[in-house]
């Protein structure tokens, strides 16, 4: 286990260094255009993931009304007809309720691999890695670069929770608090690299929901969708 933790602590290190010198060519030497760089490389080659994701909330959000009608009609009553209702509307509406779990799992290592390499970083150059106001991108406890992290994960969120859901409401406040202390407590790079994450995310998720916005008209209910046949 621990060996792995290496592996990928080195890799990483070694793709920071090598973007590292790709601002040293173009001539802006900066690792935290690096973290920039490698942030926006990854949501690029994640996106074909994130957008089954991303279009999936999107429909779900549509869907809560019916889904509810079905949790009223049955809960309480057949909840095992509750769920099979349910689990058709998705089918026919070509919504997977699991979509966001493949994106977060293949994210975990690259966030592991960035929070151990930033901690003990051999900058080639300290000068050079710093960020506006952060003295080095190693050091932890930036307040800024946290509410940052918490104000881009609610602008995020914002674009894809069910505000009528009280569990949905409570998380969209809870967890950008939850992701602002996090980012408080690991390096400033790491946090860096999660609001710049987050930008990219609300961009693609912003065309994503023009994109599914037609889709409103033709979301499917499986009672009414059977009475039409």
């Amino acid at each position: 286990m621990f060996g792995w933790f290496d592996y990928i602590k080195t890799g990483m290190t070694d793709l920071m260094n090598l973007l590292y010198g790709f601002t040293v060519q173009i001539g802006v030497p900066s690792y935290a255009l690096a973290i920039i760089i490698l942030t926006v490389i990854i949501k690029m080659a994640l996106y074909p993931l994130s957008k089954k994701q991303m279009r999936s909330m999107v429909m779900m959000q549509k869907l809560a009304p019916e889904i509810k009608q079905i949790q009223d009609k049955y809960k309480g009553k057949d909840p095992q007809k509750m769920q099979q209702m349910i689990m058709e509307l998705y089918k026919e509406n070509n919504v997977n309720p699991m979509a966001g779990c493949l994106p977060l799992l293949i994210q975990m290592p690259i966030l592991i691999a960035l929070y151990r390499a930033l901690y003990a970083f051999p900058f080639k150059n300290p000068a050079h890695a710093h960020f506006l106001w952060v003295e080095s991108l190693s050091k932890t406890g930036d307040i800024p670069l946290a509410i940052l992290a918490a104000a881009t994960t609610y602008l995020q969120s914002r674009l894809t929770t069910n505000t009528q859901d009280q569990t949905q409401r409570t998380m969209l406040y809870m967890m950008p608090l939850f992701i602002g202390w996090i980012a408080y407590t690991v390096p400033a790079g790491l946090a860096l690299y999660w609001v710049v994450f987050n930008i990219v995310g609300t961009i693609q998720q912003w065309f994503i929901n023009k994109e599914t916005l037609q889709l409103k008209e033709g979301v499917t209910g499986v009672e009414g969708s059977r009475k039409g046949r």
